[in-house]
């Protein structure tokens, strides 16, 4: 599977061409191709088959990912079959309103022998009480998004209620993705705006640790890339940690210091993620 960035990523429905042209050529890190909430049932089929037909042409230049109907939908077989045909080119596969760890195996059963991974959002009331059983379902899953629409609408939650009503539930997605090994993304804020509500709301989960964010227009992806990218001095302060501990480790010392700190296996683990999301020096 691909290593990919997920700092700004940019969903578009497959069933338009102009905007999924327009979402390949953005630098969002990865581009979400949408068979679900963006098509309607009659052109779900020619949705499937213009997405593969981008996979094949952009996949080899950047990751594109599939966002597929849900398992209890008539389209779930057929998608994930699409995905499983579309070889290299294909990123992820994108299951959305994941619920049981059923859905999970069923979906990596599907994808059989493809190089592709699965992402899920969770979405629903169940999904975010089994989000644990959920993120070790498979060993496929690469990455975990929180849908607010839906969840928000499940839960009878007002749609204007300030950021931190959802920190529970971020939290919990946050400790059940990193327990699992798993990238964790929060999901679109639910306006087009890059506006000082778009940037706190998402400096906001940056801060509790998440590794990106979903995006639904372009003007919002340089914020979120810039928010979800470490500064300069994060980077080098990470890099001497590694190499004080590196340094430490080869003359068989076993504690190191810098810059008055005991340094450990902590913040080597910390030092290591902030070099994953700066990515190549």
């Amino acid at each position: 599977m691909q290593t990919v960035r997920r700092r700004a990523v940019l969903v578009a429905p497959a069933s338009d061409d102009r905007k999924a042209r327009k979402a390949l050529a953005s630098t969002a890190d990865e581009v979400v191709l949408d068979l679900e909430d963006a098509v309607t049932p009659e052109n779900k089929e020619s949705a499937r088959t213009a997405a593969a037909a981008l996979v094949a042409e952009f996949g080899a230049q950047r990751p594109v990912s599939i966002r597929v109907n849900a398992f209890d939908t008539e389209w779930f077989t057929d998608d994930l079959a699409a995905c499983a045909a579309m070889g290299e080119g294909l990123s992820a596969a994108v299951m959305p309103k994941a619920e049981s760890p059923e859905h999970l195996t069923e979906a990596d059963r599907l994808l059989g022998d493809s190089p592709a991974a699965l992402q899920i959002l969770v979405e629903t009331p169940t999904g975010i009480r089994d989000v644990a059983h959920l993120c070790a379902a498979t060993d496929r899953l690469a990455a975990i998004i929180i849908g607010y629409a839906d969840l928000g609408a499940a839960l009878g939650r007002w749609p204007s209620a300030p950021p931190s009503v959802w920190h529970p539930i971020q939290e919990s997605v946050l400790v059940a993705a990193r327990a699992a090994g798993v990238s964790v993304v929060d999901g679109p804020h639910l306006t087009i705006a890059d506006d000082d509500a778009f940037r706190n709301a998402k400096t906001w989960v940056r801060d509790l640790g998440f590794d990106g964010t979903w995006v639904i227009h372009p003007a919002q992806i340089d914020s979120a890339t810039e928010i979800f990218t470490p500064d300069p001095e994060s980077v080098e302060d990470a890099r001497r940690v590694l190499a004080t501990l590196e340094e430490a480790a080869d003359r068989g010392d076993g504690a190191a210091k810098l810059d008055g700190r005991m340094l450990d296996e902590a913040l080597a683990v910390s030092a290591r993620r902030v070099l994953a999301k700066a990515g190549p020096a």
